[in-house]
């Protein structure tokens, strides 16, 4: 507090007269152009940091949020092909990497990115018309799509932002969201890890942690020199021994936690031969 009463005053009405004398800041814009940086010509710097790294994953989140959507998120990859787009109609040349194109670093196949693939696109309209074109129910809709072709090929999912309304980046994110959906045509073969509480005690993180590493790959994702996926199961099976690795449908019951490493070394070195 003040030892004088009223003393705070005189040293606001001070400030204040100082700073009415001084020369105003506003920038009179247009007559006054303002200084631009060098590193700023009206083009926001996400593409990559300066180290090169590639910073802008094409996630659509903030084309997504945009309230007035004025935001691109899309483009065209490295080969001049179609892989996703949401936003205005122009298309940008910085994107360095094909697995830009994937937020989960999925590199994008000719086959899924191709323009035009000219797939039938029936069974897109079956599924849509079951949920009568309602956005709301678009797991059953890319899940309904993923049984049909065995994946999510570019053009359906094209279909459906266009038929339900729904914003690309809703489809494609929804999509990227769930690891049991895939955008790889052909990689129907999985290996598939329960992680339920059981599973996770008795050791399931250990092979989770070794097949990735013996794979090169990470959990979620397909496995680049084979046409298997390594994924999470969606519950754990009756009567299955814990913890639980399903291999195209079949339960390996010779697994357990004693083992889960060595198995799990064995498993990939298998694969890989």
């Amino acid at each position: 507090m003040a030892r004088i009463p009223g003393s705070g005053i005189v040293r606001g009405m001070a400030l204040t007269l100082t700073r009415f004398f001084q020369p105003k800041k506003t920038v009179m814009y247009p007559e006054v152009k303002p200084d631009i940086p060098p590193r700023n010509r009206g083009r926001l710097e996400l593409v990559t940091d300066e180290r090169g790294t590639l910073k802008c994953e094409t996630c659509f989140q903030c084309a997504q949020a945009c309230p007035i959507e004025c935001i691109d998120m899309g483009g065209t990859d490295t080969k001049g092909r179609y892989a996703v787009h949401w936003g205005p109609a122009e298309q940008y040349a910085e994107r360095r990497e094909e697995s830009a194109m994937r937020r989960s670093g999925r590199t994008v196949s000719d086959a899924a990115a191709a323009q035009e693939s000219g797939i039938d696109l029936q069974p897109v309209e079956a599924a849509l018309e079951r949920v009568d074109y309602d956005p709301h129910h678009m797991l059953q809709i890319l899940e309904s799509v993923q049984g049909a072709y065995g994946y999510l090929p570019v053009d359906a999912l094209k279909r459906i932002s266009r038929a339900t309304g729904a914003w690309y980046a809703m489809v494609y994110g929804t999509a990227t969201f769930y690891k049991h959906l895939t955008f790889e045509p052909g990689r129907n073969r999985t290996i598939a890890v329960c992680r339920c509480a059981n599973c996770l005690v008795a050791g399931a993180g250990r092979v989770i942690n070794t097949l990735s590493f013996e794979f090169g790959t990470e959990f979620g994702q397909a496995i680049p020199w084979s046409n298997l996926r390594l994924e999470a199961l969606s519950t754990h099976l009756p009567d299955a021994p814990s913890p639980l690795v399903v291999i195209d449908g079949e339960p390996q019951r010779e697994l357990s936690s004693r083992n889960a490493e060595s198995w799990a070394a064995a498993l990939a070195g298998r694969y890989a031969a």
